[in-house]
């Protein structure tokens, strides 16, 4: 990913609204989500889903198809993907494969007073 397509992502992702609209579609999946649910979910009138929407394809994060009357969108995880890869490409100055993998959670640390068996 060039450096422009980073800021570019970056910029739509740093709005509350579209923050929670693209985390939303991410979460439906592939096969993305209708306008007028994903309207329903975020208590948004349609001509401010509409901007943010526009915002985020014009950004190159989703995608929208036609389903007869419906417009479907949904992430484009190609992009998704590149985004994490280039913010974490010299991760720890050692590349991107010397850290956690995307979605591995964290070791939880020990309980403080966790008791020893005999």
């Amino acid at each position: 990913m060039e450096k422009s397509a980073a800021l570019a992502a970056l910029g739509a992702l740093a709005q509350e609204t579209r923050l929670d609209l693209y985390r939303l579609l991410v979460q439906a999946g592939p096969d993305g989500m209708a306008a007028g649910r994903i309207a329903e979910r975020l208590g948004l009138p349609p001509p401010t889903l509409a901007f943010h929407l526009k915002e985020l394809k014009l950004a190159g994060l989703v995608r929208c198809t036609r389903h007869g009357r419906s417009l479907i969108y949904a992430v484009e995880y190609p992009a998704m993907n590149a985004l994490l890869l280039y913010l974490t490409e010299n991760c720890c100055g050692r590349g991107a494969g010397a850290c956690l993998p995307v979605g591995e959670p964290a070791v939880p640390p020990a309980a403080p007073h966790a008791r020893r068996s005999a």
